[in-house]
């Protein structure tokens, strides 16, 4: 399936080089990375800003 997503050059140009220093083409990678991605209990990645937790209560952790 093709993506058609547009991403700036120089981090294209960083995943070529990276999927071929693998020995697999990019569409590979982003594969190998998504399976790889560790996410929060939000669904996002762990590095990525927390979202909003409106409307949820807090957990009393003591």
């Amino acid at each position: 399936m093709s993506l058609g997503y547009k991403i700036e050059r120089p981090q294209k140009e960083r995943l070529d080089a990276i999927a071929r220093n693998a020995g697999v083409s990019s569409a590979v990678l982003i594969e190998k990375m998504l399976d790889h991605l560790e996410l929060t209990d939000q669904g996002i990645p762990v590095w990525w800003e927390p979202l909003p937790r409106d409307g949820e209560l807090p957990i009393d952790s003591a």
